[in-house]
Protein backbone atom coordinates (compact mmCIF):
# COMPACT_ATOMS: atom_id res chain seq x y z
CA UNK A 1 0.00 0.00 0.00
CA UNK A 2 1.30 3.72 -0.99
CA UNK A 3 0.49 6.61 0.42
CA UNK A 4 -1.00 9.48 -2.38
CA UNK A 5 -1.81 13.26 -1.78
CA UNK A 6 -4.78 14.64 -3.33
CA UNK A 7 -4.01 17.77 -5.30
CA UNK A 8 -6.39 20.65 -4.68
CA UNK A 9 -5.82 23.02 -7.61
CA UNK A 10 -4.84 26.24 -6.92
CA UNK A 11 -7.43 28.88 -7.33
CA UNK A 12 -7.57 32.83 -8.26
CA UNK A 13 -9.86 35.60 -8.60
CA UNK A 14 -8.50 38.19 -10.72
CA UNK A 15 -11.46 39.87 -10.92
CA UNK A 16 -13.30 42.93 -8.64
CA UNK A 17 -14.29 41.26 -5.57
CA UNK A 18 -17.42 42.84 -3.33
CA UNK A 19 -20.54 41.52 -2.05
CA UNK A 20 -21.68 39.40 -4.60
CA UNK A 21 -18.35 37.70 -5.51
CA UNK A 22 -18.34 36.62 -2.31
CA UNK A 23 -22.14 34.98 -1.98
CA UNK A 24 -21.12 33.47 -5.51
CA UNK A 25 -17.32 32.40 -5.80
CA UNK A 26 -17.69 30.72 -1.83
CA UNK A 27 -14.45 28.33 -1.28
CA UNK A 28 -16.54 25.42 -1.75
CA UNK A 29 -17.95 26.98 -4.83
CA UNK A 30 -13.99 27.47 -5.71
CA UNK A 31 -12.83 24.39 -4.91
CA UNK A 32 -15.74 22.68 -7.07
CA UNK A 33 -14.37 24.83 -10.08
CA UNK A 34 -10.86 24.07 -9.29
CA UNK A 35 -11.91 20.15 -9.17
CA UNK A 36 -13.85 20.93 -12.93
CA UNK A 37 -10.48 22.47 -14.22
CA UNK A 38 -8.02 19.65 -12.56
CA UNK A 39 -10.07 16.79 -14.53
CA UNK A 40 -11.47 18.32 -17.88
CA UNK A 41 -9.15 21.10 -19.05
CA UNK A 42 -6.53 18.83 -20.70
CA UNK A 43 -9.26 17.18 -22.83
CA UNK A 44 -10.77 20.67 -23.65
CA UNK A 45 -6.89 21.51 -24.83
CA UNK A 46 -7.31 18.55 -27.21
CA UNK A 47 -10.38 19.04 -28.84
CA UNK A 48 -9.37 23.04 -29.84
CA UNK A 49 -6.42 21.15 -30.94
CA UNK A 50 -8.63 18.81 -33.07
CA UNK A 51 -10.57 22.13 -34.33
CA UNK A 52 -7.29 23.32 -35.62
CA UNK A 53 -6.57 19.85 -37.34
CA UNK A 54 -9.87 19.47 -38.88
CA UNK A 55 -9.81 23.28 -40.52
CA UNK A 56 -6.07 22.98 -42.19
CA UNK A 57 -7.60 19.23 -43.55
CA UNK A 58 -10.12 21.42 -45.17
CA UNK A 59 -7.94 23.94 -46.91
CA UNK A 60 -6.28 21.04 -47.93
CA UNK A 61 -9.35 20.09 -49.75
CA UNK A 62 -11.26 17.29 -47.69
CA UNK A 63 -14.87 18.45 -47.16
CA UNK A 64 -17.23 17.65 -44.50
CA UNK A 65 -18.89 14.22 -44.42
CA UNK A 66 -20.89 11.64 -42.61
CA UNK A 67 -18.24 9.87 -40.33
CA UNK A 68 -18.02 6.20 -41.63
CA UNK A 69 -15.94 5.08 -37.91
CA UNK A 70 -19.45 6.10 -36.60
CA UNK A 71 -21.89 4.46 -39.09
CA UNK A 72 -23.25 1.88 -36.85
CA UNK A 73 -24.41 4.66 -34.07
CA UNK A 74 -26.34 6.18 -36.77
CA UNK A 75 -27.92 3.14 -38.52
CA UNK A 76 -28.60 1.10 -35.06
CA UNK A 77 -31.89 1.70 -33.34
CA UNK A 78 -31.70 3.63 -29.94
CA UNK A 79 -33.37 6.28 -28.14
CA UNK A 80 -32.27 8.75 -25.44
CA UNK A 81 -33.48 8.84 -21.66
CA UNK A 82 -37.51 9.53 -21.48
CA UNK A 83 -38.21 13.14 -21.08
CA UNK A 84 -38.86 14.77 -17.79
CA UNK A 85 -42.33 15.92 -17.09
CA UNK A 86 -41.82 19.91 -17.08
CA UNK A 87 -40.00 19.20 -20.84
CA UNK A 88 -42.86 17.44 -22.83
CA UNK A 89 -43.96 20.55 -24.00
CA UNK A 90 -41.30 23.05 -25.45
CA UNK A 91 -43.86 24.87 -27.90
CA UNK A 92 -42.49 28.40 -26.83
CA UNK A 93 -38.89 29.85 -25.94
CA UNK A 94 -37.45 33.16 -24.96
CA UNK A 95 -33.45 33.71 -24.74
CA UNK A 96 -32.15 37.13 -23.66
CA UNK A 97 -29.52 37.99 -21.55
CA UNK A 98 -28.76 37.06 -17.35
CA UNK A 99 -29.93 41.09 -16.20
CA UNK A 100 -32.08 41.21 -13.62
CA UNK A 101 -34.98 42.54 -15.18
CA UNK A 102 -34.77 40.88 -18.12
CA UNK A 103 -34.89 37.16 -15.82
CA UNK A 104 -37.88 38.36 -14.38
CA UNK A 105 -39.85 39.56 -17.67
CA UNK A 106 -38.60 36.29 -19.44
CA UNK A 107 -39.77 33.59 -16.77
CA UNK A 108 -43.25 36.14 -16.99
CA UNK A 109 -43.40 35.88 -20.39
CA UNK A 110 -45.88 33.13 -20.86
CA UNK A 111 -43.34 30.76 -23.30
CA UNK A 112 -42.96 27.58 -21.62
CA UNK A 113 -38.99 27.67 -21.28
CA UNK A 114 -36.64 30.59 -20.61
CA UNK A 115 -32.79 30.42 -22.06
CA UNK A 116 -31.21 32.31 -19.87
CA UNK A 117 -27.86 33.26 -22.14
CA UNK A 118 -24.15 33.45 -20.70
CA UNK A 119 -22.90 33.18 -24.32
CA UNK A 120 -24.12 34.98 -27.33
CA UNK A 121 -26.57 37.28 -25.63
CA UNK A 122 -24.35 38.51 -22.75
CA UNK A 123 -20.87 40.43 -23.14
CA UNK A 124 -18.82 38.34 -20.61
CA UNK A 125 -17.69 41.40 -18.07
CA UNK A 126 -17.19 40.17 -14.83
CA UNK A 127 -19.75 41.98 -13.47
CA UNK A 128 -22.03 40.84 -16.03
CA UNK A 129 -20.92 37.43 -14.84
CA UNK A 130 -21.14 37.63 -11.34
CA UNK A 131 -24.46 39.59 -11.03
CA UNK A 132 -26.19 37.02 -14.18
CA UNK A 133 -25.29 34.15 -11.39
CA UNK A 134 -26.86 35.99 -8.64
CA UNK A 135 -29.95 36.94 -10.43
CA UNK A 136 -30.79 33.39 -11.25
CA UNK A 137 -29.96 32.16 -8.06
CA UNK A 138 -32.44 34.34 -6.82
CA UNK A 139 -34.83 33.69 -9.47
CA UNK A 140 -34.54 29.87 -8.27
CA UNK A 141 -35.30 30.75 -5.14
CA UNK A 142 -38.80 33.26 -5.88
CA UNK A 143 -36.56 35.81 -4.38
CA UNK A 144 -36.01 37.88 -7.17
CA UNK A 145 -37.45 40.95 -7.75
CA UNK A 146 -36.59 44.58 -9.66
CA UNK A 147 -37.33 48.22 -9.16
CA UNK A 148 -37.04 50.23 -12.21
CA UNK A 149 -35.65 53.97 -12.21
CA UNK A 150 -38.99 55.20 -12.83
CA UNK A 151 -39.92 53.16 -9.61
CA UNK A 152 -41.87 50.68 -11.65
CA UNK A 153 -41.75 46.78 -9.42
CA UNK A 154 -40.89 43.67 -11.28
CA UNK A 155 -41.81 40.04 -9.51
CA UNK A 156 -41.83 36.58 -10.40
CA UNK A 157 -45.50 34.98 -11.20
CA UNK A 158 -46.83 32.35 -9.16
CA UNK A 159 -45.97 30.05 -12.71
CA UNK A 160 -43.13 30.50 -14.70
CA UNK A 161 -41.08 29.30 -17.76
CA UNK A 162 -38.83 26.66 -17.19
CA UNK A 163 -35.63 27.82 -16.73
CA UNK A 164 -32.13 26.61 -19.16
CA UNK A 165 -29.23 28.24 -19.13
CA UNK A 166 -26.34 28.61 -21.61
CA UNK A 167 -23.00 28.25 -20.96
CA UNK A 168 -20.36 29.52 -22.81
CA UNK A 169 -18.51 27.24 -25.31
CA UNK A 170 -15.50 25.41 -25.33
CA UNK A 171 -13.72 28.00 -26.42
CA UNK A 172 -13.80 30.52 -24.58
CA UNK A 173 -11.61 31.47 -21.47
CA UNK A 174 -12.91 33.12 -18.25
CA UNK A 175 -9.76 35.72 -17.82
CA UNK A 176 -10.72 36.52 -14.45
CA UNK A 177 -10.14 33.13 -12.81
CA UNK A 178 -7.30 31.45 -13.19
CA UNK A 179 -6.04 27.42 -12.19
CA UNK A 180 -3.05 26.59 -11.41
CA UNK A 181 -2.00 29.80 -12.88
CA UNK A 182 -3.97 29.74 -16.59
CA UNK A 183 -7.57 31.06 -17.55
CA UNK A 184 -10.66 28.62 -16.59
CA UNK A 185 -12.72 27.65 -19.19
CA UNK A 186 -15.71 29.67 -19.52
CA UNK A 187 -17.74 26.84 -19.63
CA UNK A 188 -16.74 25.18 -16.67
CA UNK A 189 -17.14 28.25 -14.79
CA UNK A 190 -20.39 29.17 -15.98
CA UNK A 191 -21.34 25.88 -15.63
CA UNK A 192 -20.13 24.96 -12.49
CA UNK A 193 -21.55 28.16 -10.64
CA UNK A 194 -24.57 27.74 -11.85
CA UNK A 195 -24.89 23.96 -11.42
CA UNK A 196 -22.96 24.37 -7.61
CA UNK A 197 -24.82 26.92 -6.29
CA UNK A 198 -28.86 25.66 -7.67
CA UNK A 199 -28.69 22.16 -8.35
CA UNK A 200 -30.12 20.80 -4.69
CA UNK A 201 -33.20 23.75 -5.19
CA UNK A 202 -34.58 23.00 -8.65
CA UNK A 203 -34.54 19.44 -7.66
CA UNK A 204 -36.54 20.35 -4.40
CA UNK A 205 -39.06 22.63 -6.32
CA UNK A 206 -39.36 19.67 -8.97
CA UNK A 207 -37.62 20.87 -12.19
CA UNK A 208 -33.62 20.05 -12.45
CA UNK A 209 -30.83 21.51 -14.02
CA UNK A 210 -31.25 22.43 -17.92
CA UNK A 211 -28.90 23.70 -20.45
CA UNK A 212 -28.08 24.54 -23.94
CA UNK A 213 -24.96 23.76 -24.79
CA UNK A 214 -23.53 25.90 -28.12
CA UNK A 215 -20.95 25.76 -30.57
CA UNK A 216 -19.81 22.20 -30.42
CA UNK A 217 -17.77 20.71 -33.46
CA UNK A 218 -17.90 17.29 -32.95
CA UNK A 219 -19.54 14.39 -30.74
CA UNK A 220 -16.24 14.14 -29.05
CA UNK A 221 -16.96 17.66 -27.36
CA UNK A 222 -20.62 16.27 -26.60
CA UNK A 223 -18.87 13.51 -24.70
CA UNK A 224 -16.94 15.89 -23.28
CA UNK A 225 -20.10 17.72 -21.72
CA UNK A 226 -21.40 14.32 -20.67
CA UNK A 227 -18.22 13.67 -18.86
CA UNK A 228 -18.73 17.15 -16.97
CA UNK A 229 -21.87 16.32 -16.06
CA UNK A 230 -21.31 12.84 -14.53
CA UNK A 231 -18.82 14.23 -12.70
CA UNK A 232 -20.73 17.30 -11.31
CA UNK A 233 -23.97 15.13 -10.30
CA UNK A 234 -21.68 12.73 -8.71
CA UNK A 235 -19.53 15.45 -6.92
CA UNK A 236 -23.25 17.18 -4.90
CA UNK A 237 -24.53 13.09 -4.88
CA UNK A 238 -26.79 13.57 -7.37
CA UNK A 239 -27.98 10.79 -9.91
CA UNK A 240 -26.70 10.72 -12.86
CA UNK A 241 -29.16 11.78 -15.58
CA UNK A 242 -30.55 14.80 -13.56
CA UNK A 243 -29.08 16.98 -16.11
CA UNK A 244 -30.77 17.67 -19.40
CA UNK A 245 -29.14 18.98 -21.90
CA UNK A 246 -30.46 20.44 -25.20
CA UNK A 247 -27.22 20.84 -27.89
CA UNK A 248 -27.70 23.66 -30.79
CA UNK A 249 -26.32 22.32 -34.38
CA UNK A 250 -25.04 25.92 -34.88
CA UNK A 251 -21.31 24.65 -36.58
CA UNK A 252 -21.21 23.07 -40.07
CA UNK A 253 -19.70 20.03 -38.68
CA UNK A 254 -21.88 19.30 -36.26
CA UNK A 255 -24.71 19.10 -38.63
CA UNK A 256 -22.89 15.89 -39.83
CA UNK A 257 -22.62 14.20 -36.48
CA UNK A 258 -26.40 14.85 -35.34
CA UNK A 259 -26.79 11.04 -34.25
CA UNK A 260 -23.16 10.58 -32.34
CA UNK A 261 -23.94 13.95 -30.55
CA UNK A 262 -27.40 12.56 -29.25
CA UNK A 263 -25.93 9.16 -28.40
CA UNK A 264 -22.91 10.97 -26.49
CA UNK A 265 -25.42 12.66 -23.98
CA UNK A 266 -27.81 9.89 -24.10
CA UNK A 267 -28.95 9.83 -20.70
CA UNK A 268 -28.49 13.94 -20.67
CA UNK A 269 -30.23 14.86 -23.65
CA UNK A 270 -33.24 17.23 -24.15
CA UNK A 271 -32.41 17.30 -28.05
CA UNK A 272 -31.28 19.80 -30.73
CA UNK A 273 -32.41 22.79 -31.90
CA UNK A 274 -31.25 24.98 -35.23
CA UNK A 275 -29.23 27.56 -34.15
CA UNK A 276 -29.87 28.89 -37.63
CA UNK A 277 -27.53 32.11 -37.59
CA UNK A 278 -24.65 30.88 -36.16
CA UNK A 279 -24.79 27.87 -38.49
CA UNK A 280 -24.76 30.11 -41.34
CA UNK A 281 -21.31 32.14 -39.51
CA UNK A 282 -20.36 28.92 -39.27
CA UNK A 283 -20.61 27.87 -42.84
CA UNK A 284 -18.81 31.43 -44.25
CA UNK A 285 -16.42 30.84 -41.45
CA UNK A 286 -15.28 26.83 -42.34
CA UNK A 287 -15.47 27.91 -46.16
CA UNK A 288 -13.70 31.07 -46.05
CA UNK A 289 -10.72 30.13 -48.53
CA UNK A 290 -13.25 28.87 -50.87
CA UNK A 291 -14.28 31.64 -53.89
CA UNK A 292 -16.36 28.82 -55.02
CA UNK A 293 -18.49 28.09 -51.75
CA UNK A 294 -18.93 32.11 -50.95
CA UNK A 295 -22.51 32.62 -49.92
CA UNK A 296 -24.61 35.76 -51.54
CA UNK A 297 -25.78 38.77 -49.36
CA UNK A 298 -26.87 37.71 -45.74
CA UNK A 299 -30.13 39.04 -46.54
CA UNK A 300 -30.76 36.73 -49.11
CA UNK A 301 -30.30 33.88 -47.28
CA UNK A 302 -33.18 32.33 -45.90
CA UNK A 303 -34.38 29.03 -44.44
CA UNK A 304 -36.03 27.74 -47.47
CA UNK A 305 -32.57 27.99 -48.83
CA UNK A 306 -31.80 24.46 -49.98
CA UNK A 307 -28.67 23.98 -47.82
CA UNK A 308 -30.77 25.24 -44.54
CA UNK A 309 -33.42 23.31 -45.97
CA UNK A 310 -31.75 20.20 -45.56
CA UNK A 311 -29.91 20.99 -42.30
CA UNK A 312 -33.85 21.57 -40.91
CA UNK A 313 -35.14 17.98 -42.18
CA UNK A 314 -32.11 16.28 -41.22
CA UNK A 315 -32.30 17.86 -37.31
CA UNK A 316 -36.15 16.97 -37.16
CA UNK A 317 -35.71 13.43 -38.73
CA UNK A 318 -32.67 12.77 -36.37
CA UNK A 319 -34.33 13.97 -33.04
CA UNK A 320 -37.57 12.50 -33.58
CA UNK A 321 -36.13 8.91 -34.87
CA UNK A 322 -33.91 9.04 -31.05
CA UNK A 323 -37.25 10.07 -29.23
CA UNK A 324 -36.67 13.77 -28.38
CA UNK A 325 -37.58 17.34 -29.37
CA UNK A 326 -35.95 19.14 -32.62
CA UNK A 327 -36.38 22.81 -31.54
CA UNK A 328 -36.89 25.84 -34.53
CA UNK A 329 -34.74 28.68 -34.37
CA UNK A 330 -34.98 32.16 -33.37
CA UNK A 331 -37.48 34.72 -34.36
CA UNK A 332 -35.02 38.35 -33.52
CA UNK A 333 -37.88 40.63 -34.29
CA UNK A 334 -39.09 42.91 -31.94
CA UNK A 335 -42.43 45.35 -31.36
CA UNK A 336 -42.24 48.34 -33.47
CA UNK A 337 -44.12 50.77 -31.42
CA UNK A 338 -44.41 53.96 -33.44
CA UNK A 339 -45.14 52.20 -36.71
CA UNK A 340 -48.25 49.69 -36.78
CA UNK A 341 -47.81 48.97 -40.16
CA UNK A 342 -44.40 48.34 -40.31
CA UNK A 343 -45.42 46.12 -36.50
CA UNK A 344 -48.01 44.20 -38.65
CA UNK A 345 -45.53 43.21 -41.40
CA UNK A 346 -42.74 42.43 -39.00
CA UNK A 347 -45.43 40.50 -36.85
CA UNK A 348 -46.25 38.44 -40.03
CA UNK A 349 -43.15 37.44 -40.51
CA UNK A 350 -42.56 35.61 -37.65
CA UNK A 351 -45.98 34.37 -38.14
CA UNK A 352 -44.72 32.75 -41.51
CA UNK A 353 -41.32 31.49 -40.07
CA UNK A 354 -43.17 29.66 -37.29
CA UNK A 355 -45.96 28.22 -39.35
CA UNK A 356 -42.69 26.56 -41.83
CA UNK A 357 -41.47 25.06 -38.44
CA UNK A 358 -44.46 23.58 -37.01
CA UNK A 359 -45.55 22.29 -40.31
CA UNK A 360 -41.62 21.00 -40.81
CA UNK A 361 -42.22 18.82 -37.77
CA UNK A 362 -40.28 20.86 -35.36
CA UNK A 363 -41.61 20.69 -31.66
CA UNK A 364 -41.17 24.37 -30.33
CA UNK A 365 -39.52 27.75 -31.33
CA UNK A 366 -37.32 30.42 -30.27
CA UNK A 367 -38.21 34.27 -29.69
CA UNK A 368 -36.12 37.14 -28.36
CA UNK A 369 -38.59 39.26 -27.35
CA UNK A 370 -41.92 38.47 -25.03
CA UNK A 371 -44.09 40.70 -27.24
CA UNK A 372 -43.83 37.76 -29.56
CA UNK A 373 -44.56 34.75 -27.35
CA UNK A 374 -48.16 34.80 -28.08
CA UNK A 375 -47.68 35.09 -31.81
CA UNK A 376 -45.55 32.28 -31.96
CA UNK A 377 -47.52 30.15 -29.39
CA UNK A 378 -50.84 31.15 -31.48
CA UNK A 379 -49.19 29.13 -34.61
CA UNK A 380 -47.79 25.89 -32.67
CA UNK A 381 -51.28 25.79 -31.07
CA UNK A 382 -53.22 25.79 -34.20
CA UNK A 383 -51.22 23.58 -35.59
CA UNK A 384 -49.52 21.32 -32.71
CA UNK A 385 -52.60 20.46 -30.37
CA UNK A 386 -50.54 17.75 -28.47
CA UNK A 387 -47.41 18.77 -26.02
CA UNK A 388 -44.78 17.61 -28.92
CA UNK A 389 -45.13 15.94 -32.25
CA UNK A 390 -41.89 13.99 -31.50
CA UNK A 391 -43.79 10.63 -33.33
CA UNK A 392 -44.12 12.54 -36.34
CA UNK A 393 -41.81 10.80 -39.34
CA UNK A 394 -41.10 12.18 -42.62
CA UNK A 395 -39.67 8.98 -44.46
CA UNK A 396 -38.78 10.99 -47.29
CA UNK A 397 -36.11 12.68 -45.66
CA UNK A 398 -32.56 11.50 -46.85
CA UNK A 399 -30.25 14.21 -46.98
CA UNK A 400 -26.98 13.58 -48.00
CA UNK A 401 -23.55 15.61 -47.47
CA UNK A 402 -23.94 17.67 -50.77
CA UNK A 403 -26.90 18.79 -49.35
CA UNK A 404 -25.75 20.63 -46.80
CA UNK A 405 -22.72 22.26 -48.40
CA UNK A 406 -25.06 23.37 -51.47
CA UNK A 407 -24.09 27.03 -52.06
CA UNK A 408 -27.11 29.41 -52.64
CA UNK A 409 -27.05 31.68 -55.89
CA UNK A 410 -27.43 35.33 -55.83
CA UNK A 411 -25.69 38.13 -55.67
CA UNK A 412 -23.15 40.33 -53.63
CA UNK A 413 -24.25 44.39 -53.44
CA UNK A 414 -22.73 47.35 -52.06
CA UNK A 415 -26.31 47.50 -49.79
CA UNK A 416 -24.74 44.40 -48.46
CA UNK A 417 -21.21 45.32 -48.03
CA UNK A 418 -22.24 48.70 -46.33
CA UNK A 419 -24.73 46.61 -43.90
CA UNK A 420 -22.47 43.78 -42.54
CA UNK A 421 -20.14 46.69 -41.61
CA UNK A 422 -23.35 49.06 -40.26
CA UNK A 423 -24.62 46.05 -38.43
CA UNK A 424 -21.65 44.92 -37.49
CA UNK A 425 -20.39 48.02 -35.96
CA UNK A 426 -23.22 48.65 -34.01
CA UNK A 427 -23.64 45.02 -32.31
CA UNK A 428 -19.41 45.32 -31.32
CA UNK A 429 -19.53 48.75 -30.03
CA UNK A 430 -22.34 47.96 -27.63
CA UNK A 431 -20.58 44.46 -26.96
CA UNK A 432 -17.76 46.23 -25.71
CA UNK A 433 -19.49 48.54 -23.41
CA UNK A 434 -20.74 45.65 -21.85
CA UNK A 435 -24.28 44.84 -23.69
CA UNK A 436 -24.89 41.40 -25.20
CA UNK A 437 -28.06 41.54 -26.79
CA UNK A 438 -28.75 44.79 -28.68
CA UNK A 439 -31.97 46.00 -30.61
CA UNK A 440 -30.37 47.03 -34.10
CA UNK A 441 -33.23 47.85 -36.80
CA UNK A 442 -35.93 46.14 -35.14
CA UNK A 443 -33.84 43.15 -34.95
CA UNK A 444 -32.52 41.97 -31.32
CA UNK A 445 -28.95 40.82 -32.38
CA UNK A 446 -26.67 39.19 -30.67
CA UNK A 447 -23.12 37.92 -31.57
CA UNK A 448 -24.31 35.48 -34.41
CA UNK A 449 -25.10 38.87 -36.32
CA UNK A 450 -21.27 40.71 -36.12
CA UNK A 451 -20.19 37.43 -36.82
CA UNK A 452 -21.38 36.66 -39.83
CA UNK A 453 -21.21 40.35 -40.72
CA UNK A 454 -17.36 39.94 -40.76
CA UNK A 455 -16.94 36.94 -41.89
CA UNK A 456 -18.43 37.65 -44.88
CA UNK A 457 -16.66 41.02 -45.19
CA UNK A 458 -13.50 39.29 -45.16
CA UNK A 459 -14.24 36.07 -47.23
CA UNK A 460 -15.49 38.67 -50.12
CA UNK A 461 -12.36 40.70 -49.61
CA UNK A 462 -9.89 38.10 -49.32
CA UNK A 463 -11.07 36.29 -52.51
CA UNK A 464 -12.62 38.98 -54.97
CA UNK A 465 -15.95 39.34 -54.25
CA UNK A 466 -17.84 40.97 -57.21
CA UNK A 467 -20.85 43.19 -56.35
CA UNK A 468 -23.57 43.94 -59.47
CA UNK A 469 -21.88 47.41 -59.48
CA UNK A 470 -19.29 45.59 -61.29
CA UNK A 471 -16.78 46.84 -58.33
CA UNK A 472 -14.39 43.70 -56.84
CA UNK A 473 -14.19 43.82 -53.13
CA UNK A 474 -11.07 43.79 -51.68
CA UNK A 475 -9.31 44.55 -48.38
CA UNK A 476 -8.08 47.91 -49.37
CA UNK A 477 -12.28 48.36 -50.02
CA UNK A 478 -13.80 47.41 -46.88
CA UNK A 479 -11.57 49.11 -44.82
CA UNK A 480 -12.57 52.58 -46.94
CA UNK A 481 -15.68 51.63 -46.18
CA UNK A 482 -15.90 51.13 -42.90
CA UNK A 483 -14.77 55.66 -41.75
CA UNK A 484 -17.64 55.90 -44.49
CA UNK A 485 -20.45 54.28 -42.51
CA UNK A 486 -18.98 55.56 -38.78
CA UNK A 487 -19.94 58.53 -40.15
CA UNK A 488 -23.13 58.07 -41.58
CA UNK A 489 -23.62 56.59 -37.65
CA UNK A 490 -21.88 59.78 -35.67
CA UNK A 491 -24.81 61.73 -37.98
CA UNK A 492 -27.28 59.87 -36.54
CA UNK A 493 -26.79 59.53 -32.90
CA UNK A 494 -25.08 63.33 -32.59
CA UNK A 495 -21.01 63.88 -31.48
CA UNK A 496 -21.80 63.44 -27.77
CA UNK A 497 -23.48 60.30 -28.09
CA UNK A 498 -20.67 58.91 -30.56
CA UNK A 499 -18.04 60.00 -28.52
CA UNK A 500 -19.55 58.37 -25.47
CA UNK A 501 -19.62 55.20 -27.36
CA UNK A 502 -17.03 51.92 -28.45
CA UNK A 503 -17.80 52.83 -32.23
CA UNK A 504 -13.93 54.06 -32.55
CA UNK A 505 -12.66 50.97 -31.20
CA UNK A 506 -15.07 48.46 -32.96
CA UNK A 507 -13.72 50.07 -36.38
CA UNK A 508 -10.41 49.25 -35.42
CA UNK A 509 -11.35 45.85 -34.61
CA UNK A 510 -13.10 45.30 -37.53
CA UNK A 511 -10.25 46.95 -39.79
CA UNK A 512 -7.64 44.61 -38.42
CA UNK A 513 -9.75 41.36 -38.71
CA UNK A 514 -10.40 42.70 -42.49
CA UNK A 515 -6.66 42.37 -42.63
CA UNK A 516 -5.98 39.40 -41.32
CA UNK A 517 -4.20 36.90 -43.54
CA UNK A 518 -6.33 34.30 -41.79
CA UNK A 519 -9.86 34.76 -40.83
CA UNK A 520 -9.90 35.04 -36.81
CA UNK A 521 -12.24 31.93 -35.35
CA UNK A 522 -14.11 34.17 -33.58
CA UNK A 523 -14.70 37.40 -32.98
CA UNK A 524 -15.43 37.44 -28.99
CA UNK A 525 -12.27 35.84 -28.64
CA UNK A 526 -10.30 38.90 -30.37
CA UNK A 527 -12.54 41.72 -28.41
CA UNK A 528 -12.39 39.86 -24.80
CA UNK A 529 -9.19 41.32 -24.34
CA UNK A 530 -10.79 45.06 -24.52
CA UNK A 531 -13.33 44.18 -21.54
CA UNK A 532 -12.77 44.42 -18.01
Amino acid sequence: MTNSTVVVPTVTIEGPQGAAEAEILTPQALDFLGALSANFEGERQRLLAARVARAEALRKGQLYDFLPETASVRQSEWRVAPIPADLQDRRTEITGPVDRKMVINALNSGANVFMADFEDSTSPTWRNLIDGQVNLRDAIRRTISYASPEGKQYRPNEKTGTLFVRPRGWHLPEKHLLVQGQPISGSLFDFGLYFFHNAAALKERGTAPYFYLPKMESHREARLWNNVFNFAQDALGMPRGTIRATVLIETLPAAFEMDEILFELKDHSAGLNCGRWDYIFSFIKKFSYREDLALPDRSTITMDRHFLKSYVDLLIDTCHRRGIHAMGGMAAQIPIKRDAAANDRAMERVRQDKLREVKAGHDGTWVAHPGLVPVAKAVFDEHMPGANQISRRNPGVHVQASDLIAVPEGDITRKGLEMNIDIGLRYLAAWLDGLGCVPIYDLMEDAATAEISRAQLWQWAHHAGHMTDGVTIDVALVQATIPVVLERIKQELGEERFAASKFTAAGKLFDQMTAAKQLPEFLTSIAYASID
